[in-house]
């Protein structure tokens, strides 16, 4: 290799592995010598490692420990393997950059010629993980003028600056391979220094080896980067891309490596002009470069400028390694701009108007009450999905299939929502005396009608409900626990049973730890399916919004870190990002939280007509009604009442998972069996909802609703 300094230069730490035979003599040589220090990690690393979340599976025990010496610093460092070495080093990347990125970069080859801009370069990259190959040149020692941006001391004045380079990453990781040209290169070694190599990063001083390196590096097809330290100016020539692309973007013209041979400094400015666009320069810059050999040296630098451009190349060699997009051109990223435009932060302020909750609707006409009262039944994100009016002597409710969601499989939420609404008709008009029969109609034009006749009829257990009817709530606060009494859980499944459903509830803690998971997972891969997660986040209200239908954030109970999370998991990008790794277990915090501060889940169900599907739409609105009837006895006793239904809620075939999230169908398939096997709800049941039941604070909010035709607009 051209200017390899040879085994005096002490730039290669060496890598001992005691359990050989030949090194483990030069291990025992070295420990016998009072001249060399030993430093043993591997017991402190191994600790580290225990921290370490999900650490890869591969990683070897004791056997791949390795023995590193290095002869510059006179000291031998046990250190675990490469593989451990490099999951512990690297833990704090994740995930900026995944494993699975980390191991796609560490096929990357890259060479730096320069060793002042270069060296913190190369350093960022090998502290980043971003290549697997580092190729240092540059003939230059080390001045001690060269300490304001070089990151070395005293005891490096006068050695080669790749030497001082490649000591310096070698102690940062001396299983990642380096290589130094302590020549340098020019046109006739620059073929050579270049074979091999994925990405060239040119930051040295001579115009004619820039140009040597740009000519090289068309004949090799590789991409070259460059960074200047004035305002951030960086530059890209992707001749892998483009190989007939001239150097420099053109901007020299019909310039040739031997015109730039052997200039001066003052003879350079013209060309280094036309490179850098004196109109762009920062006003120091330009003012400094009119005094080179009159008042100063030669073009400053400084440190920060320089970090900041080994920030700016260590990002552009991730990008192109990763396959991402990053073309020919230039840009500037400049800090000082950047500080100019300091301005105080505005700090994001929920302010909410004070609103009467009003739990009795003022006295009113009876018909009128009836659809108040059916308007405030449940549904799947407050929704409505109904049209009420009144048609002669009848109340007639009209599925609304514009209020649907992709979790609402054939409109079958949209159905319980619907029988719920017709219980609270149903209760409203016996407690005013005008109870009539009532009638489920499916058809093609509207999906699912009701209608609810006026006549003179009452029936004491629905007007019983009225009252709870008007002040039930969806109560979303933390549980105390408390089991639930066998009264409470005979009571739940007696209102159930008058419109002939059932209760199927788990109380143990076993099973509601299980149930939690269980729901956890559901609710990430509601936010990692992007329908899904438009659809839960469209729901939400926020100060200024409408509030009459959707869910007021304030009722979501959140404590101020939900709060944090909840701003996070609007974001689709985000979402994207944590399908694309497997992860957001995270997303599930919400309701396990929840499940598991409950005293009870309870699945409200329904027996149905075995078909294709298992039910009709009017299945679903008889289950509608049982649900209803449970959710209003379990208030009566006094328990909190939250709806925690998983996605699969309504999928009763394959091929609606499917529909519902292509990407996690089997999981879904998985989950809705084990789901199932928990709560027993046998094959031929259809579940309205699932319930969270605990005793709890009082809700901070309840939700409103749509006026409805002579009502008004009321809580």
């Amino acid at each position: 290799m051209n200017g390899d300094p040879g085994p005096g230069a002490d730039y290669r730490p060496l890598i001992l592995d005691e359990t050989v035979p030949d090194e483990a003599s030069v291990l025992a040589q070295l420990r016998k010598s009072p001249m060399i220090r030993i430093v043993d990690l591997r017991d402190v690393l191994r600790a580290e490692l225990g921290k370490v979340h999900n650490p890869p599976d591969d990683l070897g025990g004791p056997e791949t420990d390795r023995w590193v010496y290095y002869p510059w610093r006179r000291t031998l460092t046990g250190l675990p393997g490469e593989r451990t070495y490099r999951a512990i080093r690297l833990d704090r990347n994740r995930n900026k950059v995944t494993r699975a990125e980390q191991r796609r970069l560490a096929g990357l080859a890259v060479g730096v010629v320069g060793q002042s801009v270069g060296h913190a370069i190369a350093h960022t990259l090998a502290m980043e993980g971003s290549c697997g190959l580092l190729r240092l040149a540059d003939f230059d020692d080390i001045e001690l003028s060269n300490l304001n941006r070089v990151p070395g001391n005293v005891f490096d004045i006068g050695v080669n600056k790749s030497i001082v380079t490649a000591r310096r990453i070698a102690e940062l990781d001396p299983y990642l391979p380096i290589e130094v040209y302590t020549a340098g290169v020019d046109e006739h070694t620059v073929d050579e220094f270049l074979h091999g190599l994925s990405i060239v990063v040119e930051e040295c001083d001579s115009l004619d080896v820039k140009f040597a390196v740009r000519q090289g590096a068309r004949r090799r097809r590789l991409p070259l980067l460059m960074d200047t330290s004035d305002r951030g100016l960086f530059d890209v020539e992707r001749y892998d891309l483009e190989p007939e692309r001239p150097p420099f973007h053109g901007l020299l013209g019909p310039t040739t490596a031997a015109d730039l041979r052997g200039l001066s400094t003052k003879e350079k400015a013209p060309h280094v002009m036309r490179i850098l666009d004196p109109k762009e320069l920062s006003a120091r810059m330009a003012a400094s470069l009119v005094e080179i050999d009159e008042t100063v040296t030669t073009w400053p630098q400084l440190a920060g400028d320089v970090q900041l451009g080994a920030a700016i190349v260590a990002t552009a060699v991730r990008r192109i390694g990763l396959g991402y997009k990053l073309s020919s051109g230039r840009t500037r990223i400049d800090l000082e701009r950047g500080l100019d435009g300091l301005a105080e932060p505005e700090p994001e302020e929920v302010i909410w108007e004070e609103e009467p909750d009003t739990v009795a609707a003022p006295p009113g006409p009876a018909r009128v009450n009836v659809l108040e009262c059916a308007q405030r039944a449940p549904s799947g994100g407050n929704t409505q999905p109904w049209q009420l009016r009144m048609e002669h002597d009848a109340m007639r409710i009209d599925l609304a299939s514009n209020r649907s969601s992709a979790l609402d499989i054939g409109y079958r939420g949209s159905a319980v929502a619907i029988g719920a609404a017709l219980h609270n008709a149903r209760a409203a008009a016996a407690a005013h005396g005008i109870l009539g029969d009532h009638h489920l109609i499916e058809d093609d034009t509207t999906a699912l009608t009701v209608l609810l006749e006026f006549g003179a009829g009452s029936d004491p257990l629905l007007a019983r409900d009225y009252p709870a009817a008007l002040m039930r709530d969806t109560n979303r606060k933390l549980g105390t626990g408390e089991p639930l009494g066998d009264a409470v859980l005979a009571g739940l499944a007696a209102a159930a049973a008058a419109e002939g459903g059932e209760v199927h509830a788990i109380t143990g803690r076993p099973e509601l730890s299980e149930a939690a998971v269980l729901i956890g997972e559901s609710d990430r891969i509601r936010h990692l399916t992007p329908r899904l997660h438009q659809e839960m986040y469209g729901e939400l209200r926020w100060p200024g919004e409408d509030l009459r239908t959707g869910i007021d954030v304030r009722g979501m109970e959140l404590a101020p870190d939900e709060q944090a999370k909840l701003r996070i998991g609007g974001r689709a990008d985000v979402m994207a990002r944590l399908h694309e790794w497997s992860g957001g277990a995270a997303l599930g915090e919400y309701s396990r939280d929840r499940v598991l501060s409950s005293s009870a889940l309870v699945a409200v169900t329904l027996p149905c007509r075995p078909g294709p599907y298992g039910a009709s739409l009017t299945d679903y609105a008889v289950a509608g009604a049982a649900l209803q009837r449970v959710w209003l006895e379990a208030g009566r006793r006094g328990l909190a009442v939250q709806p925690v239904s998983p996605v699969f809620l309504y999928a009763r075939h394959p091929d609606e998972l499917i529909a519902i999230s292509p990407d996690f169908a089997d999981t879904l398939t998985s989950l809705q069996g084990r789901f199932l096997d928990l709560l027993g709800v046998p094959g031929h049941e259809i579940m309205a909802l699932v319930l969270r039941l605990s005793y709890a604070a009082a809700a901070t909010v309840r939700s409103r609703r749509l006026p409805v035709p002579g009502a008004g607009d009321r809580s």
